[in-house]
């Protein structure tokens, strides 16, 4: 079996506050809009969005409504400088969870959340 990861879909409660913090405040490229379904190019893998009442029409799975509890999952970003990148977002009002540590094995990291609380890691490279 080959599997590809090619895109991965948020499903967001606030979209209009997830819509602007992904496009205006992270600056991702929009590649493809169909209604409340967006994709944004971040290279390699396509990250989307979608409202949870589009996707419970659309599929007929369950989701829980209101804004999320905790995260069971993270989406990391790697940027050129963790400290600069953390300081800017700092700068719009996004609330930094974890401010830039190097940890053990030389990596430099921060977390922040997005406006439905999915925690995004903003880390330097490993390569």
């Amino acid at each position: 079996m080959d599997l590809k990861m090619k895109y991965i879909i948020l499903y967001v409660e606030k979209f209009e506050e997830c819509l602007k913090f992904y496009k205006d405040i992270l600056q991702l490229p929009i590649k493809a809009e169909h209604g409340t379904y967006i994709e944004f190019n971040t290279g390699t893998t396509i990250l989307a969005m979608n409202t949870r009442q589009d996707v419970k029409e659309l599929t007929g799975l369950p989701l829980t409504e209101g804004e999320l509890k905790s995260s069971h999952f993270e989406l990391g970003f790697v940027v050129e400088n963790v400290q600069e990148t953390i300081e800017q977002f700092g700068e719009q009002g996004i609330k930094i969870l974890v401010e830039p540590i190097v940890k053990p094995w030389g990596q430099t990291i921060a977390y922040i959340a997005d406006p439905d609380g999915n925690y995004i890691e903003i880390c330097s490279s490993l390569e």
